[in-house]
C-alpha cells in the first residue's frame, strides 16, 4: 500500500499518523540471486523472525497492566514493529525455500520444537526491569545484525533489515534510557535493575555466538564487538558496573547449554505458543 492508495480526497492532514505507510518492499526483485544458498537464507529469515514473533507476543502481555498508559502504548508498538519485522520474514522464508508458506503458516502451525528463536525472547515476563533489560539486549543485538544485513546479498532481506534498522534504533533508545532511569532512580528500582542483569546474564552469550547470518553479511563476532561496547556504556551509565555487580558482560563463561537456534527451548515457549495459536488452530480454515 502507498501514500497514494490511502489519499481519498488530497487531504493529508486528515491522517492524524502521517503518511508515510510505504510498502519496503516495492520494486524489489523476489528472486534468490544468483550464489545465495536459498536454503540459508531460508533458516535466517526464519530464526530472524522467530526471535520477533516471541518477543513481540511477550511484549503483547504487558496490554491492560503496564505501569503507565505511555509506556504501555509504547511497549505496545514496540510489539507492533517486531511482528511487522516477522511477518516480512516470514514470507521470505517461505519464498526461499520454494515451500510458498505464508506468515501464518510459520506463526500459527509450528510446534515449539521447529521454532528457532534465541531463548532469551522467550523467558516469563518479570517485572517491568526485566522486560526493559530484555529489551536493551535484544535491540542493541538485532540492531547491530540488521545493519550488517543491509550490505545482504539478497535484496529482499537486505531491503528488511533497512526497515528494521529504524524501528531498532528507537527500541534501543526507549530501553536504554529506561535502564538508566531505573538504575539512578530508588533503591527498589536499582535493585530490581541489577535483579534483571543477574537472571538475563547467562542467555546473552547464545545471542553473540549465533551464527544464523554470518554468510549473508552479518560475522558474529564483529555482532558482538558492536553489541558488548553499547550494553557496556549503558550498563556504566545506570551505575550496574560497579565491582561486585554482575552484568552479561561479566559472565561470558557461564552461558545456558544449548541453543534455541538448534529447537532447544525453555519450557517456557510451549505455552506462550499456545496461547498465540489458539484461535488460528480452533479454526485452521478462518481468513481474516
Amino acid at each position: 500500500m502507498t501514500d497514494e492508495d490511502l489519499y481519498v480526497d488530497g487531504d493529508s492532514a486528515r491522517w492524524a499518523f502521517g503518511t508515510g505507510f510505504t510498502d519496503p518492499l516495492h520494486g524489489v526483485d523476489q528472486a534468490v540471486p544468483e550464489g545465495v544458498d536459498a536454503e540459508e537464507l531460508a533458516a535466517c529469515c526464519l530464526a530472524l523472525g522467530d526471535d520477533a514473533l516471541v518477543s513481540a507476543q511477550r511484549l503483547a502481555e504487558w496490554c491492560t497492566r503496564a505501569p503507565e498508559l505511555e509506556e504501555e502504548l509504547a511497549l505496545a508498538n514496540i510489539g507492533l514493529d517486531l511482528l511487522g519485522q516477522a511477518r516480512l520474514l516470514y514470507a521470505r522464508a517461505g519464498g526461499a525455500d520454494g515451500t510458498g508458506r505464508g506468515e501464518d503458516a510459520y506463526a500459527y502451525f509450528r510446534d515449539p520444537e521447529d521454532f528457532r528463536n534465541v531463548r532469551l525472547a522467550e523467558l516469563p515476563g518479570g517485572d517491568f526491569a526485566f522486560t526493559v533489560v530484555r529489551l536493551l539486549v535484544l535491540s542493541v543485538w538485532r540492531l547491530a545484525v540488521c545493519e550488517a544485513l543491509v550490505a545482504a546479498p539478497d535484496p529482499v532481506l537486505s531491503a528488511i533489515a533497512a526497515k528494521s534498522v529504524k524501528e531498532l534504533a528507537y527500541h534501543r533508545r526507549y530501553a536504554a534510557e529506561w535502564t538508566v532511569r531505573l538504575g539512578g532512580g530508588t533503591a527498589e528500582s536499582a535493585g530490581r535493575l541489577r535483579a534483571a542483569w543477574g537472571e538475563l546474564a547467562t542467555w546473552v552469550d547464545e545471542l553473540l555466538t549465533d551464527r544464523t547470518a554470518e554468510r549473508l553479511g552479518a560475522d558474529p563476532a564483529a555482532v558482538a564487538e558492536r553489541t558488548r561496547p553499547e550494553l557496556f556504556h549503558v550498563l556504566a551509565e545506570a551505575g550496574l558496573n560497579r565491582p561486585g555487580d554482575v552484568s552479561p558482560l561479566d559472565t561470558p563463561a557461564s552461558p545456558v547449554p544449548g541453543s534455541g537456534r538448534n529447537g532447544e527451548h525453555t519450557p517456557h515457549l510451549a505455552p506462550l505458543l499456545a496461547e498465540l495459536q489458539s484461535v488460528a488452530r480452533a479454526h485452521p480454515d478462518a481468513s481474516w
